[in-house]
């Protein structure tokens, strides 16, 4: 599907990024506030009160692209839902946003790493409104971006790793969800020689870690 071009005008996803930034930091220090309580649901409900309550002072007419899920099933942040303190008026920068207020919310529960609150933010129509299902994901660092491929196969991508790197199978690492549906993928992983570090949960994390690298 082709997305439109992004439109030029003033008040585009920089000109708030403080404003955002400001709304995930609300929603990690209210959900830490439930690390290690074992009440996953509160710690969740915690980061969608404070970042939905952010949302209110930021000067946008704001959308809910990816959200908390649809309307029936979330009070706060759900899919269409509007946001800001512009909603409506003309010239206002009109955003859509994906967020997850607290990603992997059992980690924070259990006082683990790597639950975060996550939000990205594109001008009006820009956002893949995606069905809530499982998908094929690769992230990897700048010097690989252009080099693998999400229909090559792990062994392709190991391979064009080993190559653009000049290291060893071996000194390849692959970061993955510890998922039984996932078993063929960790069986050809582990035949080429690479590096295989799974995680409970946290993709997220993941995906940060290998953008990084």
């Amino acid at each position: 599907m082709a997305l439109p071009r992004v439109p030029a005008y003033m008040g585009m996803t920089t000109d708030l990024s403080h404003h955002f930034v400001e709304a995930v930091d609300q929603a990690a220090i209210a959900s830490a506030a439930w690390r290690g309580k074992g009440d996953k649901n509160a710690a969740d409900d915690a980061a969608v009160e404070a970042m939905r309550r952010t949302f209110d002072t930021v000067p946008f007419d704001g959308r809910v692209a990816i959200g908390e899920g649809e309307r029936d099933e979330a009070p706060m942040l759900y899919i269409g839902e509007p946001l800001g303190s512009l909603i409506g008026q003309e010239g206002a920068p009109k955003i859509d946003i994906a967020v997850d207020p607290l990603e992997c919310t059992n980690n924070c529960a259990d006082n683990s790493p790597n639950s975060i609150a996550v939000l990205a933010a594109a001008p009006r129509g820009t956002l893949l409104h995606a069905p809530d299902c499982y998908m094929d994901k690769l992230a990897t660092g700048p010097l690989l971006a252009d080099h693998v491929a999400l229909d090559g196969g792990a062994t392709y991508n190991i391979e064009q790793a080993m190559h653009v790197l000049d290291c060893k199978a071996e000194d390849v690492r692959i970061v993955a969800l510890d998922r039984e549906r996932h078993h063929d993928l960790f069986k050809e992983i582990r035949a080429t020689g690479a590096q295989l570090h799974l995680m409970g949960d946290g993709d997220v994390s993941g995906a940060i870690w290998a953008a990084k690298s």
